[in-house]
């Protein structure tokens, strides 16, 4: 299930980065999110009263999160490789599990992932496109708002009702610079069926499948299976849209999985009594 989440992802990425020639990044980011925040709010119909301030607040910030790393995320796919985009995004979280544990070996993990990046680097950043570049790396920083927010609003809302509203915030966020962007673009029913397309297989098959699969699952091996994006976005890439990445990069990319797979699995260290 997590493997086919992975796969459903980075697949819908791929669609996605299709549809950027009719609809343009954002206009493609406003039709995934509008879409994505339809099927959610239609399936857990979450209730809007009985919300503190403080709960308001987590979907505000898990809402502004999603909207903003997806629209970091699609600029720079725009630009440089799906396998390379996702994995200078997986830098983030990678960061946030290496500074959490704080152990030594932990600082082994981070030595990969820059090496990683450092043959990324080696194999021409002009090539990949600066911008992209800085893109992907911002939309690292965005997933760890994402996961921390997450996890504050998946405390305070039943099932994913939480997540369901922020992801209705994210489309609201996102489909006035969508619509500017594209205008009547979004209005083909081509791209609104692939537009939906992508919804369903960036957003609705994964968070289903990786519902299911936590509950069968132990969090820090579902984590472990995670870092297997990058794979799953090298595939993606090559099979539809042609992408090739030189054996260095893809040597690069096994050193970011591996060094969050490690970190993944590196305990943080236990605070004195």
């Amino acid at each position: 299930m997590v493997i086919g989440s992975a796969m459903s992802l980075q697949f819908g990425s791929a669609v996605a980065a299709t549809l950027f020639p009719r609809a343009g990044a954002l206009g493609v980011v406003a039709l995934r999110l509008v879409f994505s925040a339809l099927i959610m709010l239609a399936v857990c119909r979450p209730r809007l009263k009985g919300h503190s301030s403080a709960d308001w607040a987590a979907v505000t910030g898990l809402g502004v999160a999603l909207g903003t790393m997806n629209t970091l995320f699609y600029q720079a796919i725009d630009r440089i490789p799906l396998g390379a985009a996702v994995t200078l995004e997986l830098l983030g979280p990678l960061v946030l599990s290496v500074v959490g544990s704080r152990r030594v070996l932990s600082l082994l993990w981070a030595a990969l992932a820059l090496a990683g990046v450092y043959l990324l680097g080696s194999s021409g950043f002009d090539r990949l496109n600066f911008a992209g570049v800085a893109f992907a790396l911002a939309a690292g920083a965005m997933w760890v708002a994402y996961i921390i927010f997450n996890s504050r609003t998946g405390a305070r809302f039943p099932k994913a009702d939480g997540l369901a509203l922020a992801m209705g915030l994210a489309a609201l966020l996102s489909a006035p610079l969508g619509v500017a962007s594209a205008g009547g673009a979004l209005l083909d029913p081509v791209t609104l069926g692939l537009g939906a397309a992508v919804a369903v297989l960036s957003s609705g098959l994964p968070y289903t499948l990786e519902l299911f699969a936590l509950r069968r699952l132990p969090a820090a091996t579902f984590a472990l299976l995670m870092s297997l994006m990058p794979v799953a976005a090298t595939m993606a890439g090559f099979l539809v849209l042609g992408q090739h990445l030189h054996p260095l990069e893809l040597v690069a990319i096994a050193l970011v999985v591996l060094a969050s797979m490690g970190a993944v699995r590196t305990p943080p260290t236990r605070k004195a009594p």
